[in-house]
């Protein structure tokens, strides 16, 4: 018997909305890395983008448990020396919620080229409007995702 692999054609991709409201962050993010990954298909293949589009909103309602909005921090560089830039989670939610839940997300995918592809698929946004209806993206609750 042979394994089947899917062309790059044949691999259709829909599109879904999760709302983040109220949900916790480590939870939405494992969700949203399946679905971008193709892990909820039966022709998911490791090596190639078997995923769908996945569309994040209301990521400034995001919860994060225990003291986390406190201690966790956030860095970023600039190349020059003295130029570490640290932020806590209280202020990137109040600052930048789509960062938050698109790096949560970052750190679930290969850290490869397919990664990066696939975190091209994750759109995020602050409030409960997006741009994408044309696309008639289905919502999508935490607990209809298969495997989770």
């Amino acid at each position: 018997m042979k394994t089947y692999f899917p062309k790059e054609g044949e691999i259709s991709n829909d599109w879904y909305v999760m709302d983040a409201e109220g949900v916790v962050l480590g939870r939405l993010a494992a969700r949203v890395a399946m679905i971008l990954r193709g892990k909820t298909k039966p022709v998911f293949t490791p090596h190639a983008d078997t995923g769908d589009f996945v569309i994040v909103v209301n990521a400034d309602k995001v919860k994060l448990t225990g003291s986390k909005l406190l201690n966790k921090t956030y860095q970023k560089h600039s190349n020059f020396p003295g130029g570490l830039r640290v932020m806590n989670a209280k202020t990137m939610l109040e600052k930048k919620p789509e960062e938050v839940i698109y790096q949560a997300v970052k750190g679930m995918l290969p850290k490869n080229t397919l990664g990066r592809k696939i975190l091209k698929k994750l759109k995020v946004y602050r409030g409960s409007e997006h741009p994408h209806k044309a696309q008639m993206p289905r919502e999508i609750t935490m607990k209809e995702v298969q495997g989770a």
